[in-house]
Protein backbone atom coordinates (compact mmCIF):
# COMPACT_ATOMS: atom_id res chain seq x y z
CA UNK A 1 0.00 0.00 0.00
CA UNK A 2 0.71 3.42 -0.70
CA UNK A 3 0.70 6.84 1.36
CA UNK A 4 0.25 10.07 0.08
CA UNK A 5 1.25 13.47 2.25
CA UNK A 6 0.73 10.62 5.31
CA UNK A 7 -3.01 10.68 4.36
CA UNK A 8 -4.46 8.93 1.50
CA UNK A 9 -4.20 5.23 0.88
CA UNK A 10 -3.71 3.14 -1.90
CA UNK A 11 -4.10 -0.15 -2.79
CA UNK A 12 -1.90 -2.70 -5.26
CA UNK A 13 -4.45 -2.51 -7.27
CA UNK A 14 -4.36 1.15 -7.93
CA UNK A 15 -1.18 0.85 -10.04
CA UNK A 16 -2.84 -1.39 -12.58
CA UNK A 17 -6.14 1.05 -12.41
CA UNK A 18 -3.54 4.10 -13.84
CA UNK A 19 -1.60 2.16 -16.07
CA UNK A 20 -4.57 0.23 -18.52
CA UNK A 21 -7.04 2.81 -18.90
CA UNK A 22 -3.98 5.13 -19.11
CA UNK A 23 -2.55 3.41 -22.11
CA UNK A 24 -5.49 2.91 -23.43
CA UNK A 25 -6.58 6.80 -23.76
CA UNK A 26 -2.38 7.35 -24.93
CA UNK A 27 -3.26 4.86 -27.59
CA UNK A 28 -6.57 6.31 -28.90
CA UNK A 29 -5.50 10.36 -28.18
CA UNK A 30 -1.85 10.66 -28.45
CA UNK A 31 -0.15 8.26 -30.38
CA UNK A 32 -0.13 9.27 -34.28
CA UNK A 33 -1.09 6.22 -36.54
CA UNK A 34 -1.20 6.02 -40.42
CA UNK A 35 -4.77 4.89 -42.47
CA UNK A 36 -5.89 5.44 -45.41
CA UNK A 37 -2.50 7.47 -46.23
CA UNK A 38 -3.34 9.56 -43.58
CA UNK A 39 -1.76 11.00 -40.00
CA UNK A 40 -3.98 10.23 -37.65
CA UNK A 41 -5.23 8.76 -33.96
CA UNK A 42 -7.26 6.22 -32.18
CA UNK A 43 -10.61 8.30 -32.27
CA UNK A 44 -9.98 9.63 -35.15
CA UNK A 45 -10.05 5.96 -37.35
CA UNK A 46 -13.38 6.02 -35.07
CA UNK A 47 -14.61 9.41 -35.84
CA UNK A 48 -13.83 9.07 -39.70
CA UNK A 49 -15.19 5.52 -40.47
CA UNK A 50 -18.20 6.38 -38.67
CA UNK A 51 -18.38 9.66 -41.06
CA UNK A 52 -18.00 7.74 -43.97
CA UNK A 53 -20.33 5.22 -43.33
CA UNK A 54 -23.08 7.40 -42.21
CA UNK A 55 -22.56 10.44 -44.88
CA UNK A 56 -25.93 9.78 -46.47
CA UNK A 57 -27.71 10.60 -42.88
CA UNK A 58 -25.77 12.38 -40.69
CA UNK A 59 -26.97 16.09 -42.00
CA UNK A 60 -30.50 14.30 -41.72
CA UNK A 61 -29.78 13.21 -38.09
CA UNK A 62 -28.00 17.00 -37.51
CA UNK A 63 -31.19 18.55 -38.77
CA UNK A 64 -33.63 16.78 -36.55
CA UNK A 65 -31.30 17.39 -33.34
CA UNK A 66 -31.37 21.13 -34.53
CA UNK A 67 -35.14 21.23 -34.58
CA UNK A 68 -35.15 19.13 -31.11
CA UNK A 69 -33.11 21.08 -29.39
CA UNK A 70 -34.79 24.32 -30.45
CA UNK A 71 -38.36 23.11 -29.48
CA UNK A 72 -37.06 21.55 -26.71
CA UNK A 73 -35.30 24.88 -25.46
CA UNK A 74 -38.66 26.68 -26.34
CA UNK A 75 -40.41 24.58 -23.99
CA UNK A 76 -37.72 25.04 -21.23
CA UNK A 77 -37.61 28.46 -21.35
CA UNK A 78 -41.65 29.43 -21.76
CA UNK A 79 -43.27 26.27 -19.99
CA UNK A 80 -40.78 25.27 -17.43
CA UNK A 81 -41.67 21.91 -17.06
CA UNK A 82 -40.62 19.98 -13.96
CA UNK A 83 -39.13 17.45 -15.95
CA UNK A 84 -36.27 19.92 -17.03
CA UNK A 85 -36.04 22.03 -13.74
CA UNK A 86 -35.96 19.11 -11.49
CA UNK A 87 -32.81 17.96 -13.23
CA UNK A 88 -30.27 19.65 -13.52
CA UNK A 89 -28.18 18.90 -16.49
CA UNK A 90 -31.30 19.25 -18.70
CA UNK A 91 -31.95 22.61 -16.83
CA UNK A 92 -28.55 24.14 -17.65
CA UNK A 93 -29.13 22.70 -21.43
CA UNK A 94 -32.59 24.08 -22.45
CA UNK A 95 -32.89 27.01 -19.96
CA UNK A 96 -30.85 29.89 -21.37
CA UNK A 97 -30.86 33.20 -22.20
CA UNK A 98 -32.04 35.76 -24.70
CA UNK A 99 -29.20 35.29 -27.15
CA UNK A 100 -29.37 31.27 -26.84
CA UNK A 101 -32.95 30.90 -27.84
CA UNK A 102 -32.02 33.80 -30.67
CA UNK A 103 -28.92 31.20 -31.78
CA UNK A 104 -30.54 27.95 -31.50
CA UNK A 105 -33.54 28.73 -33.33
CA UNK A 106 -31.12 30.58 -35.97
CA UNK A 107 -28.91 27.50 -36.00
CA UNK A 108 -32.06 25.45 -37.08
CA UNK A 109 -33.59 27.93 -39.76
CA UNK A 110 -30.16 27.60 -41.42
CA UNK A 111 -30.37 24.03 -41.24
CA UNK A 112 -33.11 23.69 -43.20
CA UNK A 113 -32.34 26.15 -45.72
CA UNK A 114 -28.97 24.51 -46.70
CA UNK A 115 -30.44 21.28 -46.29
CA UNK A 116 -33.29 21.66 -48.06
CA UNK A 117 -31.71 24.54 -50.27
CA UNK A 118 -34.60 26.97 -49.99
CA UNK A 119 -34.47 30.45 -48.81
CA UNK A 120 -31.89 33.23 -49.47
CA UNK A 121 -28.53 32.22 -51.43
CA UNK A 122 -26.38 33.47 -48.79
CA UNK A 123 -27.55 31.17 -46.11
CA UNK A 124 -28.40 28.53 -47.97
CA UNK A 125 -25.40 28.20 -50.10
CA UNK A 126 -22.86 25.46 -50.34
CA UNK A 127 -20.24 27.94 -49.32
CA UNK A 128 -21.88 29.54 -45.90
CA UNK A 129 -24.37 27.00 -44.77
CA UNK A 130 -24.00 24.61 -46.52
CA UNK A 131 -20.13 24.09 -45.45
CA UNK A 132 -21.66 24.32 -41.67
CA UNK A 133 -24.33 21.53 -42.23
CA UNK A 134 -22.69 19.22 -44.56
CA UNK A 135 -19.00 19.59 -43.61
CA UNK A 136 -17.78 21.38 -40.22
CA UNK A 137 -20.61 20.12 -37.93
CA UNK A 138 -20.76 16.29 -39.27
CA UNK A 139 -16.90 16.12 -38.34
CA UNK A 140 -17.71 17.69 -34.70
CA UNK A 141 -20.64 15.07 -33.96
CA UNK A 142 -18.54 12.25 -34.74
CA UNK A 143 -14.81 13.45 -33.20
CA UNK A 144 -16.87 14.23 -29.94
CA UNK A 145 -18.77 11.04 -30.01
CA UNK A 146 -15.79 9.10 -29.63
CA UNK A 147 -13.64 11.87 -27.59
CA UNK A 148 -16.46 12.93 -24.79
CA UNK A 149 -17.15 9.41 -24.36
CA UNK A 150 -13.28 7.72 -23.92
CA UNK A 151 -12.10 10.96 -22.66
CA UNK A 152 -12.42 9.71 -19.09
CA UNK A 153 -9.30 7.23 -19.96
CA UNK A 154 -7.08 10.43 -20.67
CA UNK A 155 -8.16 12.21 -17.75
CA UNK A 156 -9.68 10.45 -14.85
CA UNK A 157 -6.85 7.83 -14.25
CA UNK A 158 -4.15 9.64 -12.96
CA UNK A 159 -2.48 10.01 -16.72
CA UNK A 160 -2.69 13.85 -16.07
CA UNK A 161 -0.83 13.67 -12.30
CA UNK A 162 1.93 11.77 -13.60
CA UNK A 163 3.20 13.75 -16.39
CA UNK A 164 2.10 17.08 -14.45
CA UNK A 165 4.85 16.25 -11.83
CA UNK A 166 7.10 15.31 -14.38
CA UNK A 167 6.77 18.06 -17.13
CA UNK A 168 5.66 21.11 -14.50
CA UNK A 169 9.68 21.78 -14.33
CA UNK A 170 9.43 22.36 -17.98
CA UNK A 171 5.91 23.91 -18.70
CA UNK A 172 5.46 26.07 -15.77
CA UNK A 173 8.79 28.40 -16.14
CA UNK A 174 8.29 28.79 -20.13
CA UNK A 175 4.72 28.48 -20.62
CA UNK A 176 3.73 29.53 -16.82
CA UNK A 177 1.41 26.31 -17.20
CA UNK A 178 1.27 23.21 -14.96
CA UNK A 179 3.04 20.42 -16.05
CA UNK A 180 -0.40 18.59 -17.19
CA UNK A 181 -1.51 21.19 -19.83
CA UNK A 182 1.24 18.80 -21.95
CA UNK A 183 -1.28 16.57 -22.40
CA UNK A 184 -3.62 19.09 -24.08
CA UNK A 185 -0.98 20.30 -26.47
CA UNK A 186 -0.64 16.91 -27.33
CA UNK A 187 -4.11 15.77 -27.62
CA UNK A 188 -4.67 18.66 -29.88
CA UNK A 189 -1.65 18.07 -32.36
CA UNK A 190 -1.74 14.26 -32.67
CA UNK A 191 -6.22 14.52 -33.09
CA UNK A 192 -8.02 17.86 -33.22
CA UNK A 193 -7.59 20.86 -31.46
CA UNK A 194 -11.33 21.13 -30.13
CA UNK A 195 -10.73 17.83 -27.99
CA UNK A 196 -8.03 19.72 -26.53
CA UNK A 197 -10.21 22.49 -25.81
CA UNK A 198 -12.68 20.19 -24.20
CA UNK A 199 -10.19 18.53 -22.13
CA UNK A 200 -9.46 22.35 -20.92
CA UNK A 201 -12.94 22.98 -20.36
CA UNK A 202 -13.27 19.52 -18.36
CA UNK A 203 -10.34 20.56 -16.56
CA UNK A 204 -10.77 24.01 -15.47
CA UNK A 205 -14.54 22.92 -14.42
CA UNK A 206 -13.02 20.29 -12.10
CA UNK A 207 -10.61 22.79 -10.15
CA UNK A 208 -7.40 21.71 -12.32
CA UNK A 209 -7.19 24.76 -13.75
CA UNK A 210 -6.76 28.39 -12.81
CA UNK A 211 -9.06 31.05 -15.24
CA UNK A 212 -5.85 32.28 -16.49
CA UNK A 213 -4.47 28.64 -17.39
CA UNK A 214 -7.68 27.49 -19.10
CA UNK A 215 -7.82 30.24 -21.08
CA UNK A 216 -4.18 30.52 -21.89
CA UNK A 217 -4.01 26.84 -22.87
CA UNK A 218 -7.34 26.78 -24.66
CA UNK A 219 -6.51 30.01 -26.99
CA UNK A 220 -2.72 28.78 -27.19
CA UNK A 221 -2.14 25.14 -27.25
CA UNK A 222 -4.97 23.81 -29.18
CA UNK A 223 -3.12 23.79 -32.26
CA UNK A 224 -3.82 22.82 -35.30
CA UNK A 225 -3.20 18.33 -35.91
CA UNK A 226 -0.62 17.31 -38.20
CA UNK A 227 -3.64 16.10 -40.27
CA UNK A 228 -5.35 19.23 -40.39
CA UNK A 229 -2.09 21.23 -41.02
CA UNK A 230 -1.32 18.44 -44.40
CA UNK A 231 -4.94 19.27 -45.87
CA UNK A 232 -4.40 22.65 -45.53
CA UNK A 233 -0.70 22.19 -47.32
CA UNK A 234 -2.28 20.73 -49.89
CA UNK A 235 -5.37 22.58 -50.94
CA UNK A 236 -3.07 25.89 -51.28
CA UNK A 237 -0.71 23.47 -53.37
CA UNK A 238 2.38 23.32 -50.80
CA UNK A 239 2.22 19.28 -50.03
CA UNK A 240 5.75 18.69 -51.56
CA UNK A 241 6.88 21.51 -48.85
CA UNK A 242 5.29 20.30 -45.60
CA UNK A 243 8.03 19.47 -43.61
CA UNK A 244 9.31 23.32 -43.62
CA UNK A 245 5.53 24.44 -43.83
CA UNK A 246 5.07 22.67 -40.42
CA UNK A 247 8.36 23.19 -38.89
CA UNK A 248 7.56 26.95 -39.32
CA UNK A 249 4.29 26.57 -37.89
CA UNK A 250 5.67 25.06 -34.73
CA UNK A 251 8.24 27.02 -34.58
CA UNK A 252 6.03 30.41 -34.46
CA UNK A 253 3.46 28.43 -32.13
CA UNK A 254 6.07 27.63 -29.62
CA UNK A 255 7.21 31.65 -30.00
CA UNK A 256 3.71 32.75 -29.42
CA UNK A 257 3.52 30.62 -26.57
CA UNK A 258 6.14 31.71 -24.58
CA UNK A 259 4.66 35.19 -25.30
CA UNK A 260 0.81 35.56 -25.26
CA UNK A 261 0.57 34.32 -21.46
CA UNK A 262 3.00 37.10 -20.03
CA UNK A 263 1.37 40.28 -22.17
CA UNK A 264 -2.74 41.06 -21.48
CA UNK A 265 -5.70 40.23 -21.91
CA UNK A 266 -4.15 36.75 -20.64
CA UNK A 267 -1.66 38.12 -18.69
CA UNK A 268 -4.05 39.56 -16.21
CA UNK A 269 -6.36 36.89 -16.18
CA UNK A 270 -6.97 35.66 -12.20
CA UNK A 271 -4.95 33.00 -10.72
CA UNK A 272 -8.34 31.03 -9.58
CA UNK A 273 -9.87 27.87 -9.73
CA UNK A 274 -13.17 27.96 -10.97
CA UNK A 275 -14.37 27.74 -7.09
CA UNK A 276 -12.90 30.76 -6.51
CA UNK A 277 -9.86 29.72 -4.34
CA UNK A 278 -6.57 31.15 -5.47
CA UNK A 279 -3.69 28.69 -6.91
CA UNK A 280 -0.81 28.51 -4.22
CA UNK A 281 3.13 28.89 -5.73
CA UNK A 282 3.66 25.44 -3.48
CA UNK A 283 0.68 23.68 -4.94
CA UNK A 284 3.68 21.39 -7.59
CA UNK A 285 6.01 21.55 -5.58
CA UNK A 286 7.81 17.87 -5.14
CA UNK A 287 7.99 17.10 -1.16
CA UNK A 288 11.71 16.75 -0.22
CA UNK A 289 12.91 13.12 -0.90
CA UNK A 290 10.95 12.54 -4.11
CA UNK A 291 11.75 12.91 -7.96
CA UNK A 292 9.19 13.89 -10.41
CA UNK A 293 8.77 10.28 -11.68
CA UNK A 294 8.30 8.92 -8.04
CA UNK A 295 5.99 11.77 -6.89
CA UNK A 296 3.95 11.68 -10.24
CA UNK A 297 3.58 7.88 -9.66
CA UNK A 298 2.20 8.16 -6.19
CA UNK A 299 -0.09 11.37 -7.53
CA UNK A 300 -1.24 9.12 -10.23
CA UNK A 301 -2.02 6.31 -8.39
CA UNK A 302 -4.08 8.30 -5.89
CA UNK A 303 -5.89 9.72 -8.30
CA UNK A 304 -7.12 6.16 -9.73
CA UNK A 305 -7.71 5.11 -6.63
CA UNK A 306 -10.88 7.87 -6.41
CA UNK A 307 -12.07 7.44 -9.94
CA UNK A 308 -15.65 6.74 -10.20
CA UNK A 309 -17.42 3.59 -11.27
CA UNK A 310 -17.35 2.40 -14.98
CA UNK A 311 -21.37 3.26 -14.83
CA UNK A 312 -20.44 7.13 -13.61
CA UNK A 313 -17.59 7.88 -16.00
CA UNK A 314 -20.28 6.55 -18.89
CA UNK A 315 -22.77 8.74 -17.41
CA UNK A 316 -20.40 11.75 -17.35
CA UNK A 317 -18.94 10.93 -21.19
CA UNK A 318 -22.20 10.79 -22.49
CA UNK A 319 -23.47 13.75 -20.51
CA UNK A 320 -20.80 15.44 -22.18
CA UNK A 321 -21.46 14.33 -25.31
CA UNK A 322 -25.06 15.25 -25.08
CA UNK A 323 -24.01 18.50 -24.29
CA UNK A 324 -21.59 19.30 -26.81
CA UNK A 325 -24.04 18.08 -29.47
CA UNK A 326 -27.20 19.76 -28.21
CA UNK A 327 -25.40 22.76 -26.87
CA UNK A 328 -22.36 23.93 -28.75
CA UNK A 329 -23.52 22.56 -32.60
CA UNK A 330 -26.50 24.84 -32.65
CA UNK A 331 -24.26 27.62 -31.36
CA UNK A 332 -21.90 26.30 -34.44
CA UNK A 333 -24.63 26.38 -37.51
CA UNK A 334 -25.45 30.02 -36.40
CA UNK A 335 -22.76 31.61 -35.29
CA UNK A 336 -20.59 29.41 -37.97
CA UNK A 337 -22.86 29.97 -40.91
CA UNK A 338 -22.99 33.79 -39.96
CA UNK A 339 -18.83 33.89 -40.00
CA UNK A 340 -18.80 32.77 -43.32
CA UNK A 341 -21.59 34.73 -44.28
CA UNK A 342 -19.52 37.68 -43.78
CA UNK A 343 -16.37 36.41 -45.67
CA UNK A 344 -18.20 35.14 -48.30
CA UNK A 345 -20.96 38.07 -48.89
CA UNK A 346 -19.25 41.12 -47.70
CA UNK A 347 -16.02 43.31 -48.19
CA UNK A 348 -15.70 43.53 -44.36
CA UNK A 349 -12.50 41.53 -44.58
CA UNK A 350 -11.18 43.16 -47.17
CA UNK A 351 -11.93 46.39 -45.66
CA UNK A 352 -9.74 46.04 -42.96
CA UNK A 353 -6.96 44.09 -44.47
CA UNK A 354 -5.98 47.18 -46.47
CA UNK A 355 -3.38 48.51 -43.22
CA UNK A 356 -1.83 45.26 -43.95
CA UNK A 357 -0.99 45.79 -47.63
CA UNK A 358 2.18 47.60 -46.93
CA UNK A 359 3.72 46.20 -44.27
CA UNK A 360 3.35 42.66 -46.19
CA UNK A 361 5.14 44.22 -49.18
CA UNK A 362 7.65 45.92 -47.18
CA UNK A 363 7.81 42.29 -45.59
CA UNK A 364 8.82 41.48 -49.37
CA UNK A 365 5.56 39.07 -50.40
CA UNK A 366 4.48 39.32 -53.68
CA UNK A 367 1.03 40.31 -54.33
CA UNK A 368 0.32 42.03 -51.03
CA UNK A 369 -2.92 43.24 -52.18
CA UNK A 370 -4.00 39.24 -53.20
CA UNK A 371 -2.53 38.21 -48.96
CA UNK A 372 -3.83 40.73 -46.95
CA UNK A 373 -7.70 39.54 -46.40
CA UNK A 374 -6.69 36.19 -46.27
CA UNK A 375 -4.49 36.96 -42.96
CA UNK A 376 -8.03 38.14 -41.32
CA UNK A 377 -10.51 36.02 -43.05
CA UNK A 378 -9.01 33.24 -40.77
CA UNK A 379 -11.12 34.54 -37.56
CA UNK A 380 -14.45 33.43 -39.62
CA UNK A 381 -12.98 29.87 -40.45
CA UNK A 382 -9.56 28.16 -40.00
CA UNK A 383 -9.69 26.62 -43.64
CA UNK A 384 -11.10 30.00 -45.65
CA UNK A 385 -7.51 31.14 -46.02
CA UNK A 386 -6.15 28.23 -48.09
CA UNK A 387 -9.24 28.03 -50.14
CA UNK A 388 -8.43 32.25 -50.68
CA UNK A 389 -4.79 32.17 -51.13
CA UNK A 390 -5.34 28.89 -53.39
CA UNK A 391 -5.25 31.19 -56.40
CA UNK A 392 -2.03 33.23 -55.64
CA UNK A 393 0.76 32.80 -57.82
CA UNK A 394 3.79 33.30 -55.65
CA UNK A 395 4.59 30.49 -53.62
CA UNK A 396 6.44 32.47 -51.35
CA UNK A 397 2.99 34.25 -50.17
CA UNK A 398 0.74 31.12 -50.37
CA UNK A 399 3.20 29.65 -47.58
CA UNK A 400 2.86 32.17 -45.60
CA UNK A 401 -0.98 32.50 -46.03
CA UNK A 402 -1.05 28.64 -44.98
CA UNK A 403 0.84 28.58 -41.83
CA UNK A 404 -0.08 31.96 -40.68
CA UNK A 405 -3.75 30.28 -40.83
CA UNK A 406 -2.75 27.74 -38.85
CA UNK A 407 -1.06 29.56 -35.71
CA UNK A 408 -3.65 32.15 -35.45
CA UNK A 409 -5.82 29.41 -33.93
CA UNK A 410 -8.74 31.40 -32.95
CA UNK A 411 -11.89 31.32 -35.59
CA UNK A 412 -15.17 31.34 -34.75
CA UNK A 413 -16.38 28.60 -36.78
CA UNK A 414 -15.51 26.07 -34.03
CA UNK A 415 -12.69 26.69 -31.49
CA UNK A 416 -14.08 30.56 -30.86
CA UNK A 417 -17.65 29.14 -30.30
CA UNK A 418 -16.65 26.68 -28.11
CA UNK A 419 -14.53 28.63 -26.09
CA UNK A 420 -17.23 31.32 -25.49
CA UNK A 421 -20.02 28.56 -24.72
CA UNK A 422 -17.55 27.39 -21.96
CA UNK A 423 -16.92 28.17 -18.24
CA UNK A 424 -13.45 29.34 -19.34
CA UNK A 425 -12.89 33.11 -18.80
CA UNK A 426 -12.45 34.62 -22.36
CA UNK A 427 -14.96 37.32 -23.87
CA UNK A 428 -15.77 37.74 -27.95
CA UNK A 429 -13.92 40.99 -27.41
CA UNK A 430 -10.69 39.16 -25.82
CA UNK A 431 -10.62 36.33 -28.34
CA UNK A 432 -10.20 39.43 -30.81
CA UNK A 433 -7.84 41.03 -29.48
CA UNK A 434 -6.08 37.21 -29.40
CA UNK A 435 -6.41 36.66 -33.20
CA UNK A 436 -4.79 39.90 -33.72
CA UNK A 437 -1.92 38.96 -31.07
CA UNK A 438 -1.32 35.98 -32.49
CA UNK A 439 -0.69 37.54 -36.15
CA UNK A 440 1.02 40.22 -35.22
CA UNK A 441 3.73 37.34 -33.35
CA UNK A 442 3.67 35.02 -35.63
CA UNK A 443 4.08 36.63 -38.99
CA UNK A 444 6.89 37.92 -38.93
CA UNK A 445 8.57 34.53 -37.59
CA UNK A 446 6.50 32.99 -40.63
CA UNK A 447 8.02 35.27 -43.24
CA UNK A 448 11.70 35.17 -41.60
CA UNK A 449 11.85 31.36 -41.96
CA UNK A 450 10.24 31.53 -45.29
CA UNK A 451 12.72 33.78 -46.60
CA UNK A 452 15.49 32.05 -44.84
CA UNK A 453 14.95 28.24 -45.53
CA UNK A 454 12.37 27.49 -48.30
CA UNK A 455 12.37 30.41 -50.46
Amino acid sequence: MTVIKGEQVVSKGAAWKFLIPSLIGVLLFLVPIKWNGEITIGIGVMASGLLGWGSDWIPAFLLGMLGFTAAMTLVAVLAKPAFVMDRPFLRNLFVVGPFGVITRLFGFAVGVMAYFEVGPAFISSRATGGVVLFDLAPVLLTWFLFAGVMLPLLVEFGLMEFFGALLTRFMRPIFTLPGRSSIDTLASWMGAAPVGVVITMKQYDEGNYTGREAAVIATTFSIASVAFSLVVAKVIGLGHLFIPFYLTISVASIAAAIIMPRIPPLSRKADTYFDGSARQENDEMIPEGETAVSWGWKLALAKAEKTKSAKGLVKDGVGTVLDIWLGLIPLVMSLGALALIVAEYTPIFKWISYPLVPVLTWMGLPEAAEAAPTMLVGFADMFLPSVIGSGIESELTRFVVGTLSLTQLIYMSEIGILILRSNIPVSFLELVVIFIQRTVITLPIIVLLAHLFVF
